[in-house]
């Protein structure tokens, strides 16, 4: 995958740039910046030094079947969620990093199909949300999409993808969605974006299920 350039972030009349130095250059670098920024009363605040990950764009979609009233999601390991004390085993959409220039519903169409060998034809924005506002610039764009669930054994379990370059090891699992959307609310899903995306879904299903399995 080839990401874009990062560009520098250029100052405003709210923020000084004073600095911005790369300080590690791997798949994804990370900067040192320094700067000032306008604070609420007015005034310019001190300097200021942060490290930031500089990630990109990403997307992710929450894939549902509007007939069968189910959701299609993945189960992946992280090990950043291992480090954090977490179940390293996460319930996720599908999703990834926008490669340069490429349009996010390109990019989650795209991801779908290695991830699960899926394909939605209808998609529908619901929103672009950063996922860590203290530290990394990635920004999500997430969608939900109208698919056709494939079949599905034990546990829901309907089958396994990912991109075998990567050493990717998915696990692809369909879920009722009432009982997604219960589990969501009852906290049982450490990703951020899974568990946003059935908020989401839980206050537009009926609208979804009528306007999505007539169209």
């Amino acid at each position: 995958m080839t990401h874009r350039p990062t560009p520098p972030i250029v100052s405003t009349p709210d923020v000084e740039i004073e600095s911005e130095n790369r300080v590690w250059s791997g798949r994804f670098p990370v900067d040192v910046v320094k700067f000032r920024n306008r604070r609420f009363d007015g005034a310019m605040s001190g300097l200021r030094t942060w490290e930031l990950w500089r990630r990109g764009r990403a997307s992710a979609l929450i894939p549902y079947d509007p007939v069968a009233d189910v959701v299609v999601l993945i189960d992946q390991f992280r090990l950043p969620a291992m480090a954090a004390g977490l179940d390293p085993v996460l319930v996720e959409l599908p999703a990834g990093l926008c490669e340069a220039g490429e349009d996010p519903v390109a990019t989650i169409q795209r991801e779908m199909l290695e991830e699960m060998n899926l394909s939605a034809d209808r998609i529908e924005t619901i929103g672009k949300f950063i996922l860590t506002s203290g530290g990394a610039d990635e920004v999500c764009y997430l969608y939900a999409g109208r698919v056709v669930a494939p079949p599905a054994g034990v546990d829901g379990i309907a089958g396994y993808g990912g991109e075998i370059s990567e050493n990717e090891d998915i696990r692809v699992r369909v879920w009722p969605a009432a009982k997604a959307i219960e589990a969501a609310f009852a906290g049982e899903f450490s990703n951020v974006m899974t568990a946003l995306a059935l908020f989401w879904l839980a206050s537009k299903r009926e609208a979804l299920r009528q306007t999505w399995r007539s169209a």
